[in-house]
């Protein structure tokens, strides 16, 4: 591996483009967009007030820039750096903006969530959707681009409403049977929308594109219910994290529970490998030793490495009591991801935070636990083949696959404390982040 110089970086903000030909990153109120392989930089945009979101177009032609602050978006173009475009919400505020499928419209949302807008970069014109909810994912577009879902909240109910990308006109328009709506998701094939409860109501319900409820799930009744849900990338399986601890499984032909996924703190099957983080202290030839000594030396005396070590089972894991009478617990099952090739899903339970879970799909069977010393922050799946990305705030990447696994330390001086991490579209490298850098990992093709 090999890994660039640290690069400032304000409010994590750093995006490879679609097309993974280049890296945007903000300090402050300045863009960066750099060259993704050479790292060396195209353009600097200057914007009017500390940028607080970016996003790319799905061409990678255009990038965001929201100021939430200010009520202000700014889009600047690739191709035509000398090209202007600022988006002023005025009095209305602005809480979130995003592209359109076909980067060239920006949805914002305005303050309480009155209106979403609809801003077209082509014919300059503007579309109003009222009633928007405000809920954790109200807005949700198919993979193809065609399809656009919005939770909306209407005289004390809910509904779904189902737009036309193309020329924004409404398709469909339907309540929904929950009490207090909390998100929506498609499906990655666009045929089915799955819409669930709040975690006061245990409720999964899956929507057709006419609106038609194609099934209702409901695990249990009165306990704390849905905590996340993720889609299988082949649309076959629906993931459901919960509260109680377990992940529940639906299959896309019945629409029901075909496994549940239990998290103990104590894993007793042979059958499961258990990665165990250890901390080791570095040796030091002796007769190398001077004072003071030389500066490479001084950091390694220091510096603790880690490894993993193959532990034997039953093996007892760290867990957490969660504060009763706290809000937004932690407890049950808060991050879910399946592997682009289907065959793994990995999971994070909120009561046991040092532990990342790997489940193998085609047998429904816990595969792999990597059990490390601090909190997991974040993990994402390699695009390209069956291979984990996991850090957890300290200055280490860790890797898993189905060949094993490795950490590797980031080098450098100074504290980088990797708290999110994004993988490039071609699998090849990693851009790391932290509260106030990045750099970017290179995988060698041996190591891919």
């Amino acid at each position: 591996m090999n890994f660039s110089e640290l690069f400032k970086l304000s409010g994590l903000l750093g995006r490879f483009s679609p097309d993974g030909k280049c890296l945007a990153s903000s300090m402050q109120h300045r863009l960066m967009v750099r060259d993704a392989s050479s790292l060396q930089i195209l353009q600097v945009y200057i914007c009017l007030d500390q940028i607080q979101y970016i996003e790319w177009s799905s061409d990678s032609l255009f990038i965001l820039c929201a100021m939430y602050k200010r009520g202000v978006v700014q889009v600047w173009s690739l191709e035509q750096p000398n090209w202007r475009c600022k988006i002023d919400e005025g009095s209305a505020g602005l809480v979130a903006s995003c592209w359109s499928p076909d980067g060239r419209h920006i949805l914002n949302t305005t303050e309480f969530h009155l209106r979403i807008t609809v801003w077209s970069l082509c014919t300059k014109s503007v579309s109003y959707i009222k009633y928007p909810k405000a809920c954790q994912q109200g807005l949700s577009f198919t993979k193809d681009g065609r399809y656009m879902a919005v939770a909306e909240r209407r005289d004390c109910k809910d509904f779904i409403s189902i737009f036309v990308c193309s020329n924004w006109q409404l398709l469909r328009h339907f309540d929904t049977e929950t009490q207090d709506l909390f998100g929506i998701e498609w499906a990655p094939n666009g045929c089915v929308l799955a819409a669930w409860d709040t975690c006061l109501e245990y409720k999964v319900l899956l929507y057709s594109l006419d609106g038609r409820l194609l099934s209702s799930y409901r695990a249990y009744e009165w306990p704390l219910g849905v905590k996340s849900i993720a889609w299988s990338p082949s649309s076959q399986f629906l993931a459901i994290g919960s509260f109680d601890e377990k992940v529940r499984i639906l299959n896309h032909v019945t629409w029901k529970k075909i496994t549940e996924l239990d998290h103990p703190a104590i894993i007793a099957s042979k059958k499961t490998i258990v990665y165990k983080e250890v901390e080791k202290s570095p040796t030091v030839d002796t007769e190398r030793l001077s004072f003071p000594p030389a500066r490479a030396l001084a950091s390694s005396l220091f510096s603790t490495q880690s490894k993993y070590d193959i532990s034997q089972v039953p093996v007892s894991l760290q867990y957490t009591k969660p504060v009763a009478d706290r809000a937004n617990p932690k407890v049950g099952v808060g991050m879910l991801a399946f592997s682009a090739d289907n065959c793994f899903l990995a999971t994070k339970n909120d009561n046991i935070p040092n532990a990342v879970w790997i489940w193998d799909i085609r047998k429904l069977k816990l595969s792999v636990v990597l059990e490390q010393l601090c909190t997991i922050q974040y993990f994402q799946w390699d695009p390209c083949q069956p291979r984990l990305a996991v850090c957890t705030g300290s200055s280490r990447v860790y890797l898993w696959s189905p060949a094993g696994c490795i950490i590797v330390q980031v080098p450098g001086e100074g504290d980088f404390q990797i708290t999110s991490l994004s993988w490039h579209c071609s699998g090849d490298s990693m851009l790391l982040l932290s509260k106030d850098n990045f750099c970017v990992c290179y995988l060698e093709r041996e190591e891919v």
